[in-house]
């Protein structure tokens, strides 16, 4: 059996190592085109017997289809001559074979084998197995063979990490990255260098945009410095505004590392402000002091910047510094002066700004730009342009230079105090300074034109920065009001210091030495200078598409309020569907300046079913959009229009909007009192009216008309004045009139009588007092006034009154009697039962005689 050849299909020869003294010997392969016939003579010459017996002693022979005979008493060392063959010819999964089969067998014997297969021809079948873009089985071979004790670091070569590191960025950019992954961890195990592998920030990008926070986290406990990736992980995800994953990282964080890390909070609390969640952000800062850790400046920084908007927590966050020994920093007050100005606290700011000043001064701190340009947009916020110049010599005077930034905030301040000459001023002093100005400056100083009326100027400032004079004569002309009156004429009569003729203005200058490209934001600006001129404006939303800026809703809702104030409803109306065609949604600013002109012309109708679209595609009204649908009748004509307004009033206070009570009484109590003035017995309002109790919110009021006009008279009608003062139940009894009035001429007949819920009838309250006197008035009107029959509720069903009309009328001579005797019967009560409340009822042949007297 010592004798026998082992013959493979790769064309490896190798003889029985005993007779040549455990020597390694390689015979020569034979050339290809005889590999088939060299093998099939050689098979030939064995006994098929003996095969058959030798391919059944070892499992190794059925896994080797090609092999004539296996040598199952072979030395370790004829293996590992074996196996280095095999692996020289890329069969690196056969060679994990036969090192698991010795495995198996003995340990030792696998250990021997270890140190004797050729590790150079291993290392090349690797790198031939590589080459064949086999990276996944070349992993998963190392990890077998590293169990029998073969090294895998020493079988790659710095040749075979090129290999891999293309394969595993071709596998992240397919978005295989879990498979990369799962490689990676098993050369992870070896100590082997994943970074060298592939870009990390990449690998984790791919995570994020997969959505995928576990295979992140996974790849991150791979790489050395595992808290930068674990930032980088939430980062991403935050950006993503996916806060489920951010937080599954966060908790992860915990788990992983062995000690707080003040990078991870940091980190975590800054993308709680990108996401909108401040309030979790202040739960991660109350956990930190629950365990006793010690937030550092960092922390507390970004702590108070994503609650910046919230002005008595940030405070509370820098009193907490100053508790816990933290040091403030430049970036602490700068943080603060940013509170500041978005609160509008100039006070406060300005006493922070002197604290850091002193600081400064002890050497303790040293401000920066950021800081002067803070300080200084909180003065231009509050118009105190003074305060700001003097800020700006501050910093000059301690060798800061004023950025771009300085300098817009240094002419804003200037401009939003109207003064346009001083911020041209100081736009000249940037230029001097060489400081290049870019699309803000510009747009400032046009918006301070804007806002002063000089339109004229703004246009030539504007042709000007452009330095184009192919369009010279649409913006030559001098608008000098917002009607939207021109004068060609007067664009060459500016005198010498016109800034058109003075080839050295700075404006002039500015648009030689630097390269103005106009904003989205600067044609808005200037559509504001069309005052009524429509063709003007829509001009110039021609030439800013052009340039390749889209019109935003700003664009739009301007354009819209320049037609409409020409009184073109219809141009206006149609400039709001373009938008929706043009691809720009409209929102609560369009529909709400479409509704005004619609208002302002009287064309009501078209007004409120602008609101009714607005519901429809979902856009919330505003305050302004409800109180400009109020107010857009100066008087109701009918029960319809008094529904609709009262429709827009709950509307309103539902959104949580305090509407003008008072002027929508008015204006229902004019509406109600017409029952009256045309029933031609009282032109004038009683002098009940002068009594109204203007000190009770008139809400309750409005919300009872509402309820009762929205009941259909063909029903059961029943008023409800419980609590109401004498004039608001005589304004609500007026106005179920009204209704029934309204729908009796449209064909609604009345089915049963009206019935008036007073109270309870306690006289000995001050609640029993007003029911009295809301009883009298209601008396005075419906009887005397109104000249209807008017009886205590249930008289009818005591005594078994007829409706003829006879009766009817005997009734009102009638009414004292019979309400005693119907008090007397009713009044019959146990002390157990509840209180009856006391009412009254109008009949319903009564309302029909005064319909039809009314018709």
């Amino acid at each position: 059996m010592r004798d026998l050849v082992i013959v493979f299909g790769s064309s490896s020869v190798l003889t029985n190592p005993h007779h040549h003294h455990h020597r390694r010997c390689y015979a020569t392969a034979p050339e290809p085109n005889r590999k088939t016939k060299y093998t099939s003579s050689l098979t030939k010459q064995l006994p098929q017997q003996h095969s058959a017996s030798l391919s059944s002693a070892n499992p190794l022979s059925n896994h080797f289809p090609d092999a004539v005979t296996w040598t199952p008493d072979g030395s370790v060392e004829y293996y590992a001559d074996f196996a280095s063959k095999l692996a020289e010819d890329g069969r690196i999964q056969d060679v994990a074979l036969i090192a698991e089969t010795l495995a198996a067998e003995s340990g030792a014997n696998a250990a021997r084998f270890a140190s004797m297969v050729d590790s150079d021809l291993l290392s090349k079948g690797i790198q031939l197995n590589l080459r064949q873009g086999k990276v996944e089985s070349v992993v998963y071979t190392l990890k077998r063979i590293e169990k029998v004790g073969i090294a895998p670091l020493d079988l790659v070569d710095d040749s075979s990490v090129k290999l891999m590191r293309k394969q595993f960025r071709a596998m992240a950019n397919s978005l295989q990255v879990e498979k990369a992954i799962d490689l990676m961890e098993i050369l992870a195990g070896f100590r082997f260098k994943i970074k060298d592998l592939v870009d990390p920030f990449d690998v984790i990008k791919i995570c994020v945009d997969i959505s995928d926070p576990q295979l992140a986290l996974r790849y991150a406990c791979l790489l050395p410095h595992t808290e930068i990736l674990l930032c980088r992980i939430i980062l991403g995800f935050g950006k993503k505004g996916d806060m489920v994953s951010v937080m599954t990282a966060y908790e992860a964080c915990k788990q992983i590392l062995d000690a707080p890390n003040m990078y991870i909070y940091r980190t975590m609390i800054d993308v709680c402000g990108l996401c909108g969640d401040y309030v979790k952000s202040r739960y991660i800062y109350e956990d930190l002091l629950k365990e006793d850790i010690k937030p550092n400046i960092y922390v507390m920084n970004s702590l108070m910047n994503v609650n910046s908007h919230d002005l008595g927590y940030t405070l509370k966050v820098y009193k907490s510094m100053q508790k816990l020994d933290v040091t403030a920093d430049m970036t602490s007050y700068n943080i603060l002066l940013k509170t500041c100005c978005l609160a509008g606290r100039v006070d406060l700011a300005q006493d922070i700004y002197k604290e850091a000043k002193r600081m400064e001064s002890s050497g303790l701190l040293k401000l920066d730009a950021f800081t002067y340009c803070t300080i200084i947009k909180v003065f231009a916020d509050a118009k105190m342009w003074k305060m700001a110049l003097r800020v700006k010599e501050d910093m000059q005077s301690v060798g800061v230079t004023p950025n771009t930034h300085t300098w817009s905030s240094l002419i804003s301040a200037c401009a939003n105090a109207g003064l346009v000459e001083q911020a041209n001023q100081l736009f000249e002093e940037m230029l001097a300074s060489g400081c290049e100005p870019n699309s803000q400056c510009f747009n400032i100083l046009l918006h301070a034109c804007v806002e002063a009326c000089q339109y004229d100027r703004a246009f030539r400032l504007f042709q000007s920065w452009k330095g184009s004079s192919a369009k010279e004569a649409l913006y030559a002309d001098d608008i000098i009001s917002k009607g939207g009156i021109f004068n060609p004429t007067k664009l060459n009569h500016h005198g010498p210091g016109s800034l058109v003729k003075s080839n050295s203005s700075p404006y002039i200058q500015a648009s030689n030495r630097f390269f103005f490209k106009p904003t989205t934001a600067t044609y808005n600006i200037l559509l504001k200078a069309c005052g009524t001129d429509y063709y003007r404006g829509k001009e110039l939303m021609d030439e800013m598409k052009s340039l390749g800026l889209a019109p935003n809703q700003i664009t739009w809702s301007t354009l819209i309020d320049i037609c409409g104030g020409s009184g073109d409803v219809e141009g206006a109306v149609r400039i709001l569907r373009t938008m929706h065609s043009d691809g720009t949604r409209p929102d609560v600013v369009a529909y709400t300046t479409a509704i005004k002109i619609c208002a302002e012309n009287k064309s009501l109708k078209l007004a409120f079913s602008l609101f009714e679209e607005m519901r429809k595609y979902q856009i919330k009204p505003n305050w302004v959009t409800y109180n400009t649908l109020l107010k857009a009748r100066s008087k109701y004509g009918s029960l319809l229009e008094v529904r609709q307004c009262l429709a827009i009033y709950q509307d309103m206070r539902k959104a949580g909007y305090k509407p003008n009570d008072h002027f929508l009484k008015e204006l229902i109590e004019e509406w109600c009192e017409g029952v009256i003035q045309e029933n031609s017995q009282s032109q004038n309002k009683p002098s009940d009216q002068e009594g109204t109790d203007f000190g009770k919110p008139v809400s309750l009021l409005i919300e009872k008309v509402a309820a009762h006009l929205q009941e259909r008279t063909s029903g059961h009608l029943a008023i409800d004045l419980q609590g109401l003062t004498k004039v608001e139940a005589r304004l609500v009894v007026l106005a179920v009139l009204r209704m029934i009035k309204e729908d009796y001429t449209r064909g609604d007949v009345v089915k049963d009588d009206l019935v008036i819920i007073l109270g309870t009838g306690e006289a000995n309250t001050n609640s029993g007092k007003q029911e009295i006197d809301v009883k009298n008035v209601l008396v005075k009107l419906l009887k005397d006034e109104l000249s209807l029959v008017l009886l205590p509720a249930g008289q009818r069903r005591v005594l078994e009154i007829t409706q003829d009309e006879r009766c009817v009328d005997d009734a009102d001579q009638n009414t004292e009697d019979t309400s005693k005797n119907t008090k007397s019967i009713i009044g019959i009560s146990s002390t157990r039962r509840p209180a009856i409340l006391e009412r009254l009822m109008v009949t319903k042949a009564s309302l029909h005689k005064w319909l039809q007297r009314k018709k």
